[in-house]
Order: C-alpha cells, then structure tokens, then sequence
C-alpha cells in the first residue's frame, strides 16, 4: 500500500512538473492576439482623426485613452513587430499588409543619430519585415540604421552613448536596455561583410559586461562614463527603486541582450553571463510565485508594489532562447513556461477591452510615476515573441 501511496505521489509530482508546458495554449493566445490587434487597428484610426499629424504607433493608455507616439520615440517599432508576428504565425495577408504600412512609418529613423535606440525602433519593425520577406529594400534600411547608430560609439569609452537628455545629471550615460541595440550591429555585419558594425557591438558588450554588473549579477541601470579617458564616473537608476536596487525590466534586458550576444559571437563569457543573470532573477527571494516581477526586486512596499508584465515578456522570451545554449536548459525552458502561463492567464487584457492592447500590468516608470500599471506595446510585442519561440521550441 505504502508503495502504492509513493507511486501515485510521484506521478502527480512529475504531471505537476510539466503542467505548465502543458497548459499554454498558444493557438488560444494567438486568437485573443489577433482579435485585440484588429480592435487596435480601429482605434489607432479614430484617434489619428482628431490627433496631431506624425503619431504612428501605440505606446500605452493615458487616463483610460489610447496615446500614439511619433517614430521617434523609443516604442515606436513595437507595435509594428507585433504585426509582423502575427503574419508570422498565421501567414494571413492581412497582418502582412498591416506590418508593411506601419512599418513604413518607421523607415525615416534610419538616419535619425540622436538616439540610441534604433535597434528598437527599426530592428523590432524593418529587421522583422526582412527576416520574413527578404525584402532589399529593407536590407538597405537596416544597414543605414547601423551606420548612423555606429556614430555614437565612442573608441575611448567602449561603449555607444544612450542619451542626450539630462546632462546636469550624466556625461556620458550608459543604460542596461542598450544591450538590445546590438542585435542590429550584429546582423548589419551579415549583412555587408563589414566588421566593424560586429566590432563595435562586441565592445560594447564586453565594456558593459565590465561596469555594469554587481558581484551577485544583478546590473545598474544607468552608467555614466568619462567621453575622454573611459574611466567610470558613477553607477545609479532612472527608472529603479534606487541606485543600488535591481530593476526588474533592466535584469531582463541584461538576459535578453548578452543571450544574443552568445547566439552571434558563440563567446562562452556571454552564455555564462546570461545564464548567471537568469538564475539571480529566478532564484531572486522577492520574485512572485507567478513569476511576473515587481518593477523592481529591492522595492521597499513588496507585495504592495506594482508588477511590470513587460519585464516578465522579456524575460520569458529570453528564457526560451537560452534553454537552446545552456546546460540548465530545462530548468529556463521550464521557468519560462511558468512565467508565460501567468502572462496568458492572469495578465492578459479582456477581450474587446484595453483600447487593443494584450497584456494588461505593466510599468513604465514608478520613480517618474509615469505608466505604472498600464498596458505597454513593448510586453506585447516581447509576449508574442515568447509564444513564439515557444512555438518553434516545441517543434
């Protein structure tokens, strides 16, 4: 009997193991996708009816209202990879038409060299849109975009530059996020044959890699250098709890970012990194048992503190790729299944609601109390990707 009793338990011990793989229904969530998506399409034209002229993508909502951003701003190529995820996985022509319009809307930035970030506006959209047609017009976009971001590599620091605003606070800043950019380095120099693009992302990795990361991993948000001599001026947050606290979106970039880095350059110090990073956010004590962080994981009103479903995305997107390259794979695939049945289950927004949005709980800025708990078009675009890669995992 007793024996009996030990069979059985280990039986619902292993089912409740794989449970979560289990239970995703991707098709399930690709359907919600599509359909909050379509609603998105109309309102995105009834607000462009009575908005300024230039607002092309959706960031978030505002006091319950829908609010479009101009390609210029950081988000702006989410929303157009979303579309072209969902032509991805269901090949209609509808979502390739609609990826090709909005993507369209983002080509300009190309030349645009007073940010950083147009790995997220322009690889997010026109690197997907070439990915899934091998469009040469879209070859030729992404390989200006890495010349003009080229131009804010510094030689002497190691590192491109991220901001230009506020220069009473930093010199020279540096944010975690920046790791993201150099998907579109790397790719430009398959691309062209042209070293340099892999060059620079390579010292930017390693550079960060140097001056980011605490002894338990865990990395700051913001790094402001020396533009002359390289030297590090000071650590600190803009979006975090506090200096020295982990920013919960910032650890999922650092996952995210130093993965790819591995998936181009087979460095081993960046698979290492990655999976160090990926077991101090999960093996984190202030890391919810659903797995969708706090902002921050040093916020000093846990559990009262606001969750950001953006990070989660990013994360379980991340974990997925990792599981691919390291020997604790099933453990990151397995956590990430956990992570990406929270999302689909208890964080996504109700049918026909939320303006079209996915996902629902997500933090911009809780320091600046800006776009605290708010739908993001940066966790829906990172939860597609995630359902996804889990998608071609099980394959």
């Amino acid at each position: 009997m007793n024996t009996k009793i030990a069979y059985i338990s280990i039986i619902l011990f292993f089912s409740g193991f794989v449970s979560f793989a289990q239970k995703i229904n991707i098709k399930k969530a690709f359907e919600h996708a599509e359909k909050q998506t379509s609603l998105m399409l109309q309102e995105i034209e009834q607000v462009k009816k009575s908005a300024k002229t230039g607002l092309v993508s959706p960031r978030t909502l505002e006091n319950g209202e829908l609010k479009l951003v101009a390609s210029k701003d950081w988000t702006s190529g989410f929303f157009p990879g979303e579309l072209w995820y969902l032509y991805e996985y269901n090949q209609q022509t509808k979502w390739l038409d609609e990826a090709k319009k909005f993507t369209a809307n983002i080509e300009k930035e190309k030349t645009n060299g007073t940010t950083h970030d147009m790995g997220f506006k322009v690889y997010c959209s026109v690197g997907n849109g070439y990915r899934l047609t091998h469009d040469a017009h879209y070859r030729d976009v992404l390989i200006q975009s890495a010349k003009t971001l080229s131009t804010r590599f510094n030689p002497k620091t190691g590192v491109i530059r991220s901001w230009d605003h506020n220069r009473d606070k930093w010199v020279n800043p540096v944010i975690i996020d920046n790791m993201m950019n150099l998907e579109l380095l790397f790719e430009a120099t398959k691309l062209t044959g042209d070293s340099s693009f892999y060059r620079i992302a390579v010292s930017h990795a390693n550079t960060t890699m140097k001056n980011h990361f605490r002894a338990d991993y865990s990395s700051y948000h913001v790094v402001d250098y020396d533009p002359q001599t390289g030297a590090v001026l000071k650590r600190g947050t803009h979006q975090g709890y506090s200096d020295e606290s982990a920013w919960a979106r910032g650890q999922a970039w650092a996952l995210y970012g130093y993965t790819m880095c591995y998936r181009y350059t087979k460095d081993p110090a960046y698979l290492s990194q990655a999976e160090h990073v990926a077991n101090f956010i999960l093996n984190h004590p202030n890391m919810p048992a659903d797995l969708v962080p706090y902002y921050d994981f040093n916020a000093p009103g846990i559990p009262d503190e606001p969750r950001d479903a953006s990070a989660a995305a990013v994360i379980a997107s991340g974990l997925y790729e990792l599981s691919a390259y390291s020997k604790q794979g099933k453990f990151f695939s397995g956590k990430a299944d956990k992570m990406l049945y929270s999302l689909t289950t208890k964080y996504t927004a109700p049918a026909g609601s939320a303006k079209g949005f996915i996902l629902l709980h997500s933090t911009g800025s809780k320091p600046g109390n800006s776009e605290i708990d708010v739908p993001l078009s940066y966790a829906d675009y990172y939860y597609l990707e995630a359902l996804l890669r889990k998608k071609n995992l099980q394959k």
